[in-house]
Formats: structure tokens, sequence, C-alpha cells
């Protein structure tokens, strides 16, 4: 994903705004499921939306809602008329947003990439940039944090740190239980010799 935005420069929405590097924008960006949000403080529409989707983001990748931050990532498209009217917005949206600088001339290349014709939209993007939802605003008020599941599965993310701890746990399994197999396998053996050995020899004194 990071490769839609090579030669690009993010903002983080802090309260001093810091260009990412592109070193910052690979690990942000890698393995994670990207939201772009095409919007403005202004609209009305997206004054509605705009709560909704800082609630599905917050229940997703904030420590109070969950243990471990989901594999999602948010970039604001501006279609706001100003810079103040741009920071004025992110200011009251989560802190882990990145947003295109204002007035950066890639937001018409993305708009005309994605078809984004009206605000508020989310596309919705595979780490490779394949396109799994064209607007999923619809989709975010009806479901909440629920679709980000499908999402997720769409984009087959490999959730490495779950993953590593279940090949952990399986092999601790593995290594503990299989010594008792193995036992067990060569006490079988042996009865069942002892058995056909008496039987032989039952066989032979009649």
């Amino acid at each position: 994903m990071a490769a839609l935005f090579t030669g690009k420069v993010l903002m983080a929405n802090r309260e001093r705004d810091e260009v990412e590097t592109e070193r910052e924008l690979g690990r942000a960006l890698e393995n994670k499921v990207l939201l772009l949000y095409f919007g403005s403080g202004q609209c009305p529409r997206c004054r509605r939306f705009s709560p909704l989707l800082k609630d599905f983001f917050v229940r997703l990748t904030d420590e109070f809602y969950v243990e471990r931050a989901s594999q999602l990532v948010l970039v604001y498209v501006s279609r706001d008329e100003t810079e103040e009217q741009q920071s004025a917005f992110l200011r009251t949206m989560p802190k882990r947003w990145l947003a295109l600088p204002f007035g950066d001339g890639f937001k018409r290349e993305l708009e005309l990439r994605f078809a984004v014709s009206e605000v508020p939209t989310v596309v919705v993007l595979k780490p490779n940039g394949e396109v799994i939802a064209e607007n999923a605003v619809e989709e975010i008020r009806r479901m909440g944090p629920a679709c980000f599941r499908n999402w997720q599965e769409a984009a087959e993310l490999v959730d490495r740190n779950f993953l590593l701890a279940e090949d952990f746990d399986e092999l601790t399994l593995r290594s503990i239980t299989d010594p008792f197999r193995r036992l067990k396998y060569k006490l079988d053996k042996k009865t069942e010799a002892k058995n056909r050995q008496r039987k032989e020899e039952g066989e032979e004194s009649s």
C-alpha cells in the first residue's frame, strides 16, 4: 500500500503537524486495510457522517476498546476550502489519522483513480492497493466496526502476532505430547506382541 504514496507526503494528525518519512509511511501502511476518507468539515453530510467514522475508527484502534489495534489505517483526503478548515476538522478526529497536506495535487489523482464524485466517500483498499469497497459509507453506518472483519478476510491479512502466538502454542503442545504419544505407541506394540506370543504358545501346547 505504501507504493500508492511513493514520493508523496502524508501529515500526521498531531498538534504539531509532522511529515511522515517514507520509512515511517511504509511501517504505517504495511499489511493493513487502508481507508481513504474523502470529506469536508463544512459539508452537511460529512458533518453527520464524520462522528460515526471517528467512533468506528476509535473502537477498532484505541486501547480503551481493544487490547491490540486492528490492522487499519485512515488517510483523510480533504475537500475543505482552506487549510485552517482542514486543520480545525482534523483536530476533532483521532490522532492516528493521516492526511494529505492541504492543496496537494495528489488529491485530484486519487479522486480520478477511485472515481470519487461526492463526499463523504470512504474507499477501502487491500494492502496491495486493490479495491475492497468503492464507497463504504453506508456499510459503516449500517454495521459499524463489525464490517472490518469482512474487509480483513477480503484483504487476506496476515495477523502476524496472532499467528505467531498460535503457532507457538501448537509447537509447544506438540513438543510436550509427542513423547507421550510415541511411548503409548511403543507400549501398544509391546502388548500386541506379547498377546500374539501367548496365543501362539497356547496353540502349540494344545
